[in-house]
């Protein structure tokens, strides 16, 4: 009971507030089960609470503990080929951002990240509507997406759409896709973490300690996840995907206020 008064002494949000948080770390939960698009939702919903580049680093140490449920869950679908190929590339998009965004005010961030949702949507959009194109071989493809994820991970939490065109590609089955973006996403934000301690100073020990408390509710979103894709075959899985990025990616980009 300390542990909680403490959170709610420290940060003063409204009750409405309050409510948007706890449904934000429900979708955080079903967005690491497997329905990673989702999560734009939840990105939002703390955009709309604290300024943009700090609301990054708050549901950081959320993101990660939901990471942990999701590799736990889907520790032997991933297909590493593809996660080594890259990952150098990502962190490579980390590091690029981090500098960047030292530089950048909150309303010109919250402007790029509008723009990184909107390049990533008409892109899925676009691939998917050639599902004969040949698997991308070429080095380069690998590299701008490594790249784009990393960056826009960094930017604002906003990967799903870049490495969703590079998976979607690749025409991983559904357990593959989710396993390996699982994966992916724990092993970038483990990397993100560093940079938004001591570059960007957006996550404290207050701010761990408030995520620690929204664990059950992430609980909740990740077995109510689980739920929803268990009854989902391989279409109806990537339809979900597409249309949930598209209305999701609506509310970043209406809230550009």
């Amino acid at each position: 009971m300390l542990f909680l008064a403490t959170i709610f002494d420290t940060y003063t949000f409204t009750g409405v507030q309050w409510m948007l948080i706890l449904v934000a770390a429900i979708i955080t939960g079903m967005s690491k089960a497997g329905i990673n698009t989702i999560s734009i939702i939840s990105i939002s919903i703390w955009a709309s609470i604290l300024d943009s580049k700090s609301s990054t680093g708050m549901v950081l140490p959320m993101l990660i503990l939901a990471d942990i449920m999701a590799v736990w869950y889907y520790k032997r679908r991933a297909v590493w080929s593809h996660l080594i190929r890259l990952m150098p590339w990502v962190m490579g998009g980390v590091i690029l951002a981090t500098l960047c965004g030292q530089s950048i005010d909150d309303q010109l961030f919250k402007r790029l990240m509008a723009l990184i949702i909107l390049i990533s949507l008409i892109a899925l959009f676009w691939w998917d509507r050639k599902p004969q194109t040949p698997i991308p071989t070429h080095p380069l493809f690998a590299s701008s997406m490594g790249l784009a994820t990393g960056f826009t991970s960094m930017i604002g939490n906003l990967a799903g759409g870049f490495s969703n065109v590079y998976f979607v590609s690749m025409r991983l089955t559904k357990d593959h896709f989710i396993g390996t973006v699982a994966w992916l996403f724990f092993m970038l934000n483990l990397f993100k973490l560093p940079f938004h301690i001591w570059v960007w100073k957006t996550v404290s020990m207050q701010s761990f300690l408030f995520n620690l408390a929204l664990i059950p509710f992430i609980a909740i979103g990740f077995w109510l996840g689980l739920r929803l894709l268990s009854r989902l075959n391989e279409v109806g899985f990537k339809q979900m995907i597409l249309w949930l990025t598209t209305i999701s990616s609506l509310l970043v980009l209406l809230d550009l206020r």
